[in-house]
């Protein structure tokens, strides 16, 4: 059996408690580390998560949850760390602490564990590529801090979150797209896989991307759609010419002019009725042209 991949060193069932069966009464003291412990806080003592990236919570997750805590209690602690004046700081579990206030509840169980700012963020970013509700651009930005504020690189970030490495890539790419197509990507109104298509294009040049993008949303196309207008966009299929399909009677009358005139000349007919086109090049050929025309005599 293939060893299960491990984040955060020592995996994250040792940083966020499991609980075992939905039908056993969890015990909170025997899943905290050793050293740990778990304690009743009232939700007026906590501190929101300052590396919390998740911009929204699914309402619809968020009411289902708060009925479970009305039934059930908060069977998983909230993992928190200390923070100044007797308060404690939510490192992972902001959804239970959220719903817990929607059920009318005082206090939370937590796990009060002691952490580095980095291993707080960490933790909080490993808690939300847990869950498939996480908006693209808000797993962009959780690894754009981890780069910036930790100086973590791609392949250490891929290793402590569980990802790949070109998946973690592609997620900071998507902050270079621009910003009105980051904001339909929040807005979930397109895809990751839409956002890959779309980063093919050239940065430098913002327009046609964001064109692009909101005639996705628009017409509501497919990936493999999306692909297929990028490729169209960035290498044009040139118009095949129409073939001019000329009576010989008229082509021999453009001959005749061409000689006569000594320049180019279209004549486009439609039973009988039509044009004669003169090209000329320069003032001085169409003077030449000109006289030509209007010349009532031959030359001798």
């Amino acid at each position: 059996m293939t060893e299960k991949r491990k984040v955060l060193g020592r995996g994250l069932e040792s940083l966020l408690p499991v609980r075992r069966s939905p039908d056993v009464t969890l015990d909170p003291v025997a899943q905290a580390a050793p050293g740990e412990s778990v304690l009743e806080i009232p939700l007026d003592q906590l501190d929101p998560n300052p590396y919390q990236t998740r911009t929204k919570l699914d309402e619809h997750a968020l009411a289902e949850l708060v009925e479970s805590i009305n039934s059930l209690g908060v069977v998983q602690p909230i993992v928190v760390r200390p923070a100044a004046h007797g308060r404690y700081q939510v490192i992972a579990g902001e959804r239970r602490r959220k719903a817990s206030q929607m059920a009318g509840r005082d206090k939370i169980p937590a796990i009060v564990r002691q952490v580095s700012n980095e291993q707080a963020m960490e933790m909080t970013i490993v808690e939300n590529l847990q869950r498939e509700d996480l908006n693209v651009m808000d797993q962009a930005q959780a690894f754009h801090r981890l780069s910036h504020e930790f100086s973590l690189t791609q392949d250490e970030m891929a290793q402590r979150t569980g990802k790949d490495r070109s998946t973690v890539a592609n997620y900071l790419r998507l902050l270079k797209l621009p910003s009105k197509v980051q904001e339909l990507l929040q807005q979930d109104k397109l895809s990751f896989g839409h956002a890959k298509a779309l980063m093919t294009l050239p940065a430098h040049a913002p327009a046609p991307t964001e064109e692009l993008a909101q005639r996705i949303v628009t017409l509501s196309l497919s990936v493999r759609q999306a692909e297929e207008a990028v490729t169209n966009l960035m290498h044009p299929r040139r118009k095949a010419k129409k073939k001019r399909i000329v009576d010989p009677n008229i082509k021999d009358c453009e001959e005749d002019l061409k000689a006569a005139l000594g320049c180019h000349v279209t004549i486009t007919d439609h039973n009988g009725r039509g044009r004669i086109v003169v090209e000329y090049n320069s003032l001085e050929d169409f003077d030449r042209i000109f006289d030509v025309i209007m010349r009532t005599e031959p030359e001798e």
